[in-house]
Order: C-alpha cells, then sequence, then structure tokens
C-alpha cells in the first residue's frame, strides 16, 4: 500500500463509487495538464494507438462510444480523424470532467451515463472504447457486460489500460515514479490529497493483462488480444462483440440521466 492517511476503496462496491465520483470531481479543472505531465505526453501517443485498433475505417459514419470518457480525449481523437464523419457518444458519470472537455471535437456528444447502467438500447454502436477507465469501475465484470450489450456483434471493443511491468528493473523505476513523484505532484498541482495516490493503488488492485484479457472473453467478447506498451506499463486489449454477448444486468436503469443531446440524435439513440 502507498502512504496516504486513510484506506483507499479500491475493492469495488457503492463506496468505490462514490469516492471515484468524488476524486474526478475535484480534479477535473487539471486533469488535461496532469495527465499529459505526468506521462510525459506519451499518454497521447496510446490514444492514438487505442483508436488506430479500433478498426473504425470499416464505418467511418457510424456511431462509437467512449465509456468512461472523462475530458473526452479519447472520443476526440476518433472524432477529429480526417476521414471519421460519424459520431462518438462520450460517457462518463463525472458530469464535471464532461464539461471540461467540451469542445474538444465536433463529433463528440457527451453523455452522463454509468458505464454499468447505460441508457442505451441494445446492439447501438458500431464500436467501442474506453481509456484509462476501466480499473475505477464499481464493479469490472460488469462493466465489461454491459459495454458487450449495447455493441453490434462483430464490433470492436478497445480497453486502453495501465498495468504494471514484469520486467524487473523497470517495475521497480515504474514503482519508485508511483510511490514518490507521482503523488507528490499530483497532490501539489490538484490539491486534492488521495487523487493521485488513488492511481497506483488501483493500477495495482487491477487485473493483469492476461486476466483481463480472460475476462472481457467471458463477458462475451471473442478473438481477444493484447499488447504490452512501453516495456508493460500500459496495455491495449481488443475484442469483438460476439453475437450472443451482452445481457443487460439486472436492476439496470435504462433511463440513466444523460446531457442533452440534439433530438435527431437522442431519438436515434
Amino acid at each position: 500500500m502507498f502512504a496516504t492517511d486513510r484506506e483507499l476503496p479500491i475493492s469495488g462496491g457503492a463506496e468505490k463509487r462514490a469516492y471515484v465520483r468524488g476524486i474526478f470531481t475535484a480534479i477535473a479543472p487539471r486533469y488535461d495538464l496532469l495527465n499529459h505531465l505526468l506521462s510525459l505526453n506519451i499518454d497521447r501517443r496510446w490514444r492514438r494507438l487505442a483508436v488506430d485498433r479500433l478498426g473504425w475505417e470499416q464505418a467511418p459514419t457510424g456511431t462509437y462510444l467512449d465509456l468512461c470518457a472523462g475530458t473526452q480525449d479519447l472520443a476526440a481523437e476518433l472524432g477529429n480523424r480526417a476521414r471519421f464523419s460519424g459520431r462518438v457518444v462520450a460517457a462518463d458519470f463525472v458530469q464535471a470532467m464532461l464539461v471540461r472537455g467540451a469542445g474538444k471535437s465536433p463529433q463528440a456528444i457527451p453523455c452522463n451515463a454509468d458505464a454499468l447502467t447505460l441508457p442505451f438500447a441494445d446492439r447501438t454502436f458500431d464500436g467501442a472504447t474506453v481509456g484509462f477507465g476501466v480499473r475505477n469501475l464499481m464493479a469490472l465484470d460488469a462493466g465489461l457486460r454491459e459495454a458487450a450489450r449495447v455493441l453490434k456483434p462483430g464490433a470492436r471493443f478497445v480497453i486502453l489500460e495501465f498495468t504494471t511491468p514484469s520486467w524487473q528493473p523497470l517495475r521497480g523505476l515504474y514503482f519508485g515514479y508511483f510511490k514518490h513523484l507521482l503523488p507528490l505532484v499530483g497532490r501539489f498541482v490538484s490539491k486534492h490529497r488521495d487523487a493521485y495516490t488513488w492511481l497506483p493503488e488501483s493500477v495495482l488492485a487491477f487485473p493483469g493483462p492476461a486476466d483481463l484479457a480472460r475476462r472481457m472473453a467471458e463477458a462475451g467478447f471473442g478473438e481477444v488480444r493484447y499488447e504490452l506498451l512501453f516495456g508493460g506499463v500500459c496495455a491495449i486489449h481488443v475484442g469483438v462483440r460476439e453475437e450472443g454477448g451482452g445481457k443487460r444486468e439486472e436492476g439496470a436503469n435504462p433511463s440513466a440521466s444523460r446531457f442533452p443531446l440534439p433530438a435527431s440524435l437522442d431519438k436515434d439513440l
């Protein structure tokens, strides 16, 4: 465990949900600055690679979903591609993050919704992404099944997420950075005491790449594969929504709150 003055709710449940929402609401104004600063801008390249794996070129006028969209960087990466003329629904349950990312792409439509109870019909989207968000879900497996539910059969789901390097020298540097520099800079810039202690804690608690691939397969995705980036600091997982995959969770609320959408889009969704 990393140094903090209280135990962080990394294991899941309603406490984790409330905690994550509180953190990201608090740091929204400086979130982009810190992301790029603390990653030395490498996160921009990772997002480009994630969109490259989506296969959007097969349906450039389609409708795509970016889950846990935050300040909409990943949604904008797709929306601003030269040959893309579709739309990207950027869904996040922290409204302050969506507001902060407004205007990054004319193709991005913000939607205030929980990834576990998405307000969309089955088989709506031509593809979906999630960048650095699945480890924050209250229930990972339920979130994966919900993503499968709203995707069309054959659509790709791309997950970009931090992981832990297996090579020991890099692993030591990685955890040294996470333990000392990242929380210090994060706390100074964001003015939030736990926000950048949460990051290493949540990464350590998250399943490894092989386990995440297995859970994607169990949730209704086929052809699951992953690649490690930057020596295993980050991973991209890709799965294809199978014909029988995706069931709405019991108790899911399809009328979850959303940002006002243009009438034509709202009608379609």
